[in-house]
């Protein structure tokens, strides 16, 4: 059991860009959250601050300014009870410190979190994934916050636990893409690691990949290659290609990753069997979970899937009063 007291923490001072912000120096800000909170969000490799300041909008959207005026009428101000998120149906869950964070900020009083499951964690349905003990009123007002971000994130994970396990024994990863939504790709690209997935780019900045529309600019596949690599020596550079003659010249050129565009298996097998391990291979476009195999099987090293973090439906999880 946990306890944590946010008594004397007004929700002005727990934005990250409030009074006394100061973006970007680690040491100088400190973050509203519980300590040990903090650690375990930065150990899945999320920054506390901007965690802090995704709960913070959400409970900002969901109070308009206002208070909560259902549960201001209908619940005792001084009445405290305990809470259990429960999973509603079978899957994999993330984002149990998130949803932690959201209850954190709100909780005027001082509160107690029992931690039964761990981000990642296969669970059933009916199961109980994390407890929380503190005033009735701010359980109640910060329920659906936490649980937009939280059956949100576990839904990725669950989808990409599908994809992982479809593909455990071949050697091939699932990967995502920058088809995130805007404001929680840290988040979505927590839930798919979570869900035994790995994290293509971050950003735009972290390393290069090549499209078509690089390629049209640049005036060729090779030419956009060794554009990039000469601007940006030090980065990894993934080059996309759409038919297996575009692989010789740009593998001559030295491209760290190729992205094989909509092509069929029997010309995956041809890309593998053409590049021979001197660069690593991504599959991509119009991949499904039922041939999710079949393509692995190829000998390709990834498979991008966008869907991960734009289409995986939400895990139904819900928050219920003790009695």
């Amino acid at each position: 059991m946990t306890t944590h007291s946010h008594e004397d923490l007004p929700m002005a001072d727990q934005d990250g860009c409030g009074d006394g912000c100061a973006c970007g120096d680690a040491e100088a800000y400190e973050t509203g959250l519980d300590p040990a909170l903090a650690e375990m969000l930065e150990a899945a490799g999320l920054d506390p601050v901007e965690v802090e300041d995704i709960a913070t909008l959400a409970l900002a959207e969901d109070l308009a300014g206002g208070e909560d005026v259902t549960s201001v009428a209908t619940v005792p101000a001084d009445a405290v009870a305990t809470a259990d998120f429960t999973a509603r149906e079978a899957g994999v869950v993330a984002g149990l410190r998130v949803a932690e964070a959201v209850v954190s900020l709100i909780c005027e009083e001082e509160f107690e979190v029992e931690r039964h499951v761990e981000d990642g964690d296969r669970v059933e349905a009916g199961q109980v994934l994390l407890s929380v003990r503190s005033r009735t009123r701010d359980l109640l007002t910060a329920e659906r916050s936490a649980l937009n971000l939280l059956c949100r994130l576990s839904g990725i994970a669950t989808a990409t636990r599908q994809w992982a396990d479809a593909l455990e024994g071949t050697g091939a990863v699932v990967r995502d893409t920058r088809k995130t939504t805007p404001g929680l790709r840290a988040l979505e690209k927590f839930a798919v690691r979570a869900g035994g997935g790995a994290n293509h780019r971050m950003s735009l900045s972290d390393a290069a990949l090549v499209k078509d529309n690089h390629v049209v600019a640049a005036g060729g596949v090779a030419e956009a290659f060794r554009a990039v690599r000469a601007a940006y020596p030090d980065l990894e550079v993934e080059v996309e290609v759409d038919t297996v003659e575009q692989i010789a010249p740009v593998l001559e050129a030295g491209a760290d990753l190729i992205l094989l565009d909509n092509f069929t298996v029997a010309q995956l097998k041809e890309a593998v069997a053409l590049v021979a391990g001197k660069a690593k291979l991504e599959a991509s476009g119009g991949l499904t979970l039922a041939t999710a195999r079949e393509v692995a099987e190829t000998g390709v090293d990834y498979l991008a899937v966008g869907a991960l973090t734009h289409s995986s439906p939400i895990l139904d999880i819900g928050l219920d009063l003790r009695a």
